[in-house]
């Protein structure tokens, strides 16, 4: 039985890798031939571009299609806008995907799918055929929800795909006066990432406290209470930014008014120099070109155990874009881990043979609560044949007893470690 430090070692070693999942569903010597679309580069769409070439020895060809030049990472982006990490320290390149795996890697956006005739349009590159076709589109977000934030990302950024909005996020609240008031909304769940919106309220109060003393955090949660780490973070709150941040629940977002940087809700308006907005999310728009209902109009159902889109064949979707399966977050870690299942179903199904019927996944989410000091909540899901579903494993995971630095060199290797199993 792993004690607390070894399994969260263990899991910052992994990070995601081959321990995950069963012996019995990594192929070992494939016969499987054929060629695999995957769209999306991201911590899903990567790691199955990768292992579709390490597993199949090479005997599949893969082609991933990603319209950014590089990877940048949402997990650490927290760190960022607190003035921790710069943003060449969360970058990665795909040239390891090209010239060490011998994945073909194209620069191009998908604008049209034919699933019936197996083949995909790129905007600049043509048509691509298929033998399978991985999604891993992330989430798009739903800023019509919320009157007058369209079109006005820049003035109100929401740096929730980490990027640009991370780099525009951080010279805003570096540029926001000592006595400012920045203000930040959570969207109901689900959304990506349960703890991130948590995280990044303590960077953001960690940088004002040591820098612009004066002013303050507002965090305007449209949940009723804190979605992920709730007894941590609450803790945070109250310890290290007491006279900071204030926490207010149950603060749905109707509208904004981008010019004065004004949140409006139902019973109160809020006024700030900088205003984060995260809107409310969905499965990224390529899977919208499926002839597929989307759960509550915004998630993608599969079969769990191939990930394939269900009513769709030989299309398989990961990560952020689909419904989730009972308590399985939304996570960089987690979509690492759907890659792996998809990727030993594929190559069983290109060969001839059936996926394997006990698929165990896990998930480790770290948080910074200040420079220093990290939680992290831990999960092992295993398949269920009765419910075909992935269920939480009684007893395996869990939470930190409290914020401590030691996590913080786990948290490190966790990100350094799951960037290198995708692109290393």
């Amino acid at each position: 039985m792993l004690n607390r430090r070894e399994f969260l070692r263990n899991a910052a070693l992994a990070a995601g890798g081959a321990l995950a999942l069963p012996a019995r569903a990594m192929p070992g010597g494939s016969k499987a031939r054929g060629h695999v679309v995957v769209v999306g580069g991201g911590f899903g769409g990567a790691t199955a571009a990768k292992y579709l070439r390490m597993w199949s020895n090479a005997g599949i060809d893969v082609t991933l299609v990603e319209r950014n030049p590089e990877f940048v990472s949402c997990p650490m982006s927290n760190l960022v806008i607190g003035g921790l990490k710069q943003m060449s320290e969360i970058t990665v390149s795909y040239d390891n995907l090209r010239d060490r795996h011998g994945v073909r890697v194209i620069q191009d956006e998908v604008v049209a799918v034919d699933a019936a005739a197996n083949r995909i349009r790129l905007k600049a590159n043509g048509d691509l055929a298929y033998d399978r076709l991985i999604l891993a589109p992330g989430i798009d977000f739903m800023v019509d929800r919320i009157e007058g934030l369209a079109g006005n990302l820049e003035r109100i950024p929401h740096a929730w795909k980490a990027g640009p909005q991370t780099s525009l996020l951080r010279s805003q609240l570096e540029a926001m006066p000592d006595g400012g008031v920045f203000a930040m909304h959570i969207p109901k769940a689900p959304f990506r990432c349960p703890p991130g919106p948590y995280e990044r309220a303590c960077m953001v109060a960690s940088y004002l406290k040591a820098h612009k003393p004066r002013s303050k955090v507002i965090v305007l949660d449209a949940n009723g209470e804190i979605q992920s780490k709730k007894a941590l973070f609450s803790k945070a709150f109250e310890s290290h930014y007491k006279n900071i941040l204030d926490y207010r629940p149950n603060s749905e977002l109707r509208s904004v008014d981008a010019g004065s940087r004004t949140a409006m809700l139902d019973f109160e308006d809020v006024k700030a120099d900088v205003l984060n907005v995260i809107p409310p999310q969905r499965a990224g728009g390529v899977t919208g070109m499926l002839d597929v209902p989307l759960i509550n109009d915004r998630w993608v159902d599969v079969d769990w155990l191939t990930m394939e889109a269900k009513g769709v064949e030989r299309v398989h979707v990961l990560g952020d874009a689909l419904f989730p399966a009972p308590t399985m977050p939304k996570s960089g870690h987690m979509a690492n881990q759907q890659a792996k299942v998809a990727v030993a179903a594929i190559l069983n199904l290109l060969a001839g043979e059936a996926p394997s019927t006990e698929p165990v996944v896990m998930n480790t989410c770290y948080s910074f609560v200040d420079p220093k000091n990290v939680v992290h909540v831990a999960s092992v899901h295993q398949y269920d044949a009765t419910r075909k579903t992935f269920l939480p494993v009684e007893g395996a995971g869990g939470l930190s007893p409290a914020a401590n630095e030691l996590e913080a060199k786990f948290a490190t290797g966790w990100a350094k470690n799951i960037w290198a199993d995708m692109l290393a």
